[in-house]
């Protein structure tokens, strides 16, 4: 019964991720962003290495208004988009990025974890693993959905994006890409 049951959630899954094209449509306010920079409401932005990146501003943990458009001219912008603090592949991935935060600091990049998690927890997290930058609280998704960081399920999956000074996305990469300034000033 159970392998019955399991089977059955598994095709059902299947058959959405076929029949759920890469442009999905969004649906109510989610589509404000994308309206003034894109044109199209009604399609999702395909997010990817050359194209601007699209404008946000939320709150990051300590209640300080993050807007992307603040750098624009100023500072390079890495956008970590992770499922969830305090989980250990989210862990390590943030640590790296710790790890390397001086080196990346060099080449004036700007670090931010991203995901929908509130200021306690996130502040909790930045506690106890000593970063020393911040995360954005990202709720609704709305961020990693316009970054096109959220799987068909409703789970954001682990991206990284560079936004270069002049504001345009110059690495778009899923996963646990290497986060070390030998490797991100190449793309700056």
């Amino acid at each position: 019964m159970k392998k019955n049951i399991f089977g059955a959630i598994i095709a059902l899954s299947l058959s959405f991720a076929v029949t759920l094209p890469s442009n999905a449509e969004l649906k109510g306010n989610k589509t404000n962003v994308h309206v003034s920079n894109y044109g199209d409401k009604n399609k999702k932005v395909k997010i990817a290495a050359g194209i601007a990146a699209p404008m946000f501003s939320a709150m990051d943990s300590k209640g300080k208004k993050v807007r992307l458009s603040d750098f624009k001219n100023k500072s390079n912008v890495l956008l970590v988009f992770y499922p969830g603090d305090a989980t250990p592949t989210c862990t390590q991935q943030l640590n790296d990025i710790r790890d390397n935060y001086k080196g990346l600091e060099k080449i004036n990049v700007k670090v931010f974890g991203v995901n929908p998690a509130d200021a306690v927890s996130h502040n909790t997290f930045i506690k106890d693993q000593k970063y020393p930058f911040q995360l954005i609280i990202d709720q609704n998704h709305k961020i990693s959905d316009m970054y096109n960081s959220m799987n068909f399920m409703g789970f954001i999956e682990r991206t990284v994006v560079l936004i270069n000074k002049k504001g345009k996305i110059v690495l778009f990469e899923r996963g646990l890409p290497d986060v070390s300034p030998n490797k991100i000033s190449k793309y700056l």
